[in-house]
């Protein structure tokens, strides 16, 4: 019997394991992956104490913090239930089953999909969903960068270092993203925009040939070998069905990180909590753990 689970590894699962090791609790962090979103970031310039990271170096430093508490970590493992039963909360996993006095769901987002013929083919294949991942992969090529927000954004300025050619599609008037990326993008004489403009198929052989788009009443065919799908994020919480979320499929949660079911926590990017950024989620999942905290303190005996 666990005090706490914590479900996920990125920066609030994290945080969170931290503090909760700091306040000697009997803890238990689930994730499938360790960095969570900060992992598949590019140059972090807003992170207080590092005026310029990487998002993979961020990660690392995340874990190196994590680990020095020997903290009990489940790698590698999906979490399928989260079920209050009682007093007490059943974590199901593809592995095994687990017990706690409170969760923290701490699982982030996974990337959306743009639901196109080729997808599915040609993923891992000249398609993915990661510009930190796999740009390395591209260089000298020409490539197409799918979205218009921040993350799109973020990935051009990284494959602008790599890549011949970046074409940006985004189906909105305008790129939406933060203005000082905007910026740093119009500057590059390697990159084309495509406003009101959306991919209809992705094509190619053994792997990624090209995009079919459709912009304002015209189809064409751009010729790229790489295609960075950046089109935003859909919350993980297909495991917690029971508990109360908004139209986005994002927990709701209190002030105090409380979802509609109690003993169960939520934080970071997961949750309704606005403004998804790394500091954040870090700051929310130390809250979350100072909320378990106190919630334990009532906890029957």
């Amino acid at each position: 019997m666990y005090d706490v689970i914590i479900i996920g590894a990125g920066p609030a699962g994290i945080t969170a394991a931290v503090y909760a090791a700091r306040k000697k609790m009997e803890l238990l962090v689930i994730t499938e992956d360790i960095g969570g979103q900060a992992a598949w970031s590019g140059d972090i310039e807003n992170y207080t104490g590092y005026q310029f990271i990487t998002g993979p170096e961020l990660a690392a430093k995340f874990e190196e913090h994590m680990r020095k508490f020997g903290i009990r970590l489940k790698e590698n493992e999906t979490v399928l239930e989260v079920l209050k039963q009682g007093s007490t909360v059943l974590v199901k996993t593809d592995k095994a089953a687990y017990q706690a006095r409170a969760v923290i769901i701490a699982s982030g987002k996974k990337s959306k999909e743009l639901g196109v013929s080729g997808e599915k083919e040609f993923k891992n294949h000249g398609l993915t969903y990661c510009a930190t991942c796999d740009g390395p992969l591209f260089s000298g090529k020409d490539v197409a960068v799918v979205g218009g927000g921040n993350s799109a954004l973020d990935a051009a300025l990284q494959l602008i270092k790599i890549a011949r050619h970046v074409t940006m599609v985004n189906s909105a008037p305008v790129l939406t993203g933060d203005a000082i990326l905007q910026q740093q993008v119009s500057l590059s004489a390697s990159v084309t925009v495509l406003n009101k403009t959306r991919v209809t198929e992705v094509f190619g052989d053994s792997k990624v040939r090209g995009i079919k788009v459709l912009g304002e009443g015209t189809q064409e065919s751009l010729a790229v070998e790489g295609v960075f799908v950046e089109i935003g994020l859909i919350p993980n919480t297909a495991f917690a069905p029971s508990i109360e979320k908004n139209e986005l499929g994002e927990i709701k949660v209190s002030a105090r990180n409380e979802t509609s079911v109690e003993g169960i926590f939520a934080a970071g990017d997961v949750t309704d909590m606005p403004e998804k950024q790394i500091i954040v989620a870090a700051g929310e999942g130390a809250k979350a753990v100072l909320s378990v905290f106190r919630y334990l303190l009532q906890y029957p005996q």
